[in-house]
């Protein structure tokens, strides 16, 4: 009889991964027997575990038994609980510099007026508040119907980028700081070549104050109007539409051209995560951030939540410990927003991601994390911030997909990156998202949805080389070729500003 298959990731662990659904009574490596059936992807105690004893995955503490614990049982939501543990941040001790590629990488892309490069050359259709939303949509739907766009071949569409905020807010507050920081950001990142901000009039997020705020003036690749000073919804449609016209022929002019992988910004993210997350496709993803980083890029590892009990790994690799010291602060931000709105952090993972094989917050963190490879973290950022700093660096986002994408694509990310083993179905515009399947059958089962299978990797590939498959992959889309997402159509309604604060 074979053994059933089944992975230790660390010699200190005192568990296996079932790398297959494991039936009672079947052995596995170590001559461990399984007590239960234990669903592929998930945990079984590889020796006796007592009670309070920290259960290890990675070598890591993942969390703590409630009860004693035979080899062979599964471990998971019984008998495995969350609880608080001292963390090392030992601030810069595993700091390294980045050893540079001797052969700069290249891809094809739009290099703009400001020295930026787009991957895509879309206008983009802003709105100041929800009820701008639905005019802003007439605009792109007015534009799409009348057959223009096929005049102006290099323009990959007009999308209307609407949200449910904008008013009812603090005009002082957090609140209003982050989504005008997120609408600057849009309006700003190199895959848009121009932008028109339609608005109510009366909201609380004012363009005028918006555009005095950046210094912004009209132009032709900037326009901007509202519902009431126009004259209502049809003026206003029409009026849009032919703004819209005005700025096809200044957005066509652009072309590809030959640039340096420098010049692309990863957004590194995860969704829908399972078992295997941390073992296929985040380390694998990690080691194409690496390549990135090497080649003189940047890759943005973002959704704090879902680094916590894994943030002692990064501060470790801070280029600096005021680096560090601000990833902390960020962590220590979310323990006080989750208690004052009467929530955990451990309510992450999601009942999907347990299904998977995830138990806690900390399990998923250490998987999360490895999405970030092994160089330098050199900055932290807040939601939104424009990321100037090369090289891999955090920015502070909830884990929430769509809000997390949105603040990493504000911050200037200009390729994205999406690992799933549930089975994400997700798209972005205008920055071109990637789907990473973490396991072959989520790969089979939602094959137009999946761009890369990492489920390989279990069968024997490496890392290493699954890494430069994705890299190869991220220059091909960079480079113009469309994503599946992009296939599917997707992107048009996953633009969601983080809310923060109270809505008034």
């Amino acid at each position: 009889m074979s053994l059933a298959r089944t992975l230790r990731l660390h010699s200190n662990d005192n568990l296996l991964v079932a790398l297959e659904t494991i039936e009672p009574g079947s052995e596995m490596a170590e001559g461990v027997v399984a007590a239960a059936r234990v669903p592929r992807g998930h945990k079984i105690a590889a020796r006796s575990i007592a009670a309070g004893e920290p259960i290890l995955k990675f070598g890591q503490i993942i969390g703590f038994a409630t009860t004693d614990i035979a080899p062979g049982n599964w471990l998971h939501e019984h008998n495995v609980v969350m609880k608080d543990f001292t963390r090392d941040y030992a601030f810069g001790q595993d700091y390294r510099p980045t050893e540079m590629a001797l052969v700069p990488a290249t891809f094809q892309g739009y290099r703009r007026a400001n020295g930026k490069v787009g991957t895509r050359n879309y206008i983009g259709i802003l709105t100041s508040v929800n009820c701008s939303a639905s005019v802003a949509t007439f605009i792109a739907k007015e534009i799409e119907r009348s057959g223009i766009l096929s005049q102006y071949p290099n323009v990959d569409g007009v999308i209307p980028l609407v949200h449910g905020g904008g008013c009812a807010l603090d005009i002082k507050g957090e609140g209003y700081e982050v989504l005008k920081r997120t609408q600057w950001g849009y309006a700003t990142n190199p895959n848009m070549a121009a932008v028109l901000m339609v608005g109510l009039g009366c909201e609380g997020f004012q363009i005028g104050r918006w555009k005095e705020a950046y210094n912004i003036a009209e132009s032709d690749t900037f326009r901007s109007m509202t519902i009431q000073e126009v004259g209502g919804t049809k003026k206003t449609v029409m009026k849009g539409v032919e703004a819209i016209r005005e700025m096809l022929p200044v957005a066509n002019k652009a072309t590809r051209s030959t640039q340096p992988a420098s010049e692309l910004m990863l957004a590194l993210q995860c969704g829908g995560s399972d078992g295997y997350s941390g073992i296929t496709a985040n380390p694998a993803l990690g080691a194409a951030a690496d390549l990135l980083v090497a080649h003189g890029g940047t890759a943005i590892l973002s959704e704090t939540p879902e680094i916590y009990g894994a943030e002692h790994l990064l501060t470790r690799r801070a280029a600096s410990r005021a680096v560090g010291e601000k990833l902390v602060e960020r962590i220590k931000w979310w323990e006080d927003y989750t208690a004052r709105n009467r929530m955990e952090m451990n309510n992450n993972p999601s009942p999907g991601n347990k299904l998977g094989g995830l138990t806690t917050i900390l399990e998923k963190s250490l998987g999360a994390a490895a999405k970030g490879g092994t160089t330098a973290l050199t900055a932290v950022y807040e939601y939104a911030e424009p990321v100037t700093e090369k090289g891999f660096v955090f920015m502070d986002t909830p884990g929430y997909d769509p809000v997390g994408v949105t603040g990493q694509v504000a911050g200037g990310a200009n390729v994205l990156c999406f690992t799933t083993g549930r089975g994400s179905a997700y798209g972005c515009k205008p920055t071109p998202s990637i789907k990473l399947a973490t396991n072959s059958y989520i790969y089979t089962q939602m094959i137009d949805d999946m761009d890369i299978n990492c489920g390989d990797i279990i069968d024997g590939v490496s890392i290493a080389d699954k890494g430069k498959e994705i890299f190869e992959h991220v220059l091909r889309v960079a480079s113009g070729e469309h994503s599946k997402s992009e296939t599917l159509g997707y992107g048009d309604a996953e633009f969601v500003p983080w809310t923060i604060g109270a809505t008034m």
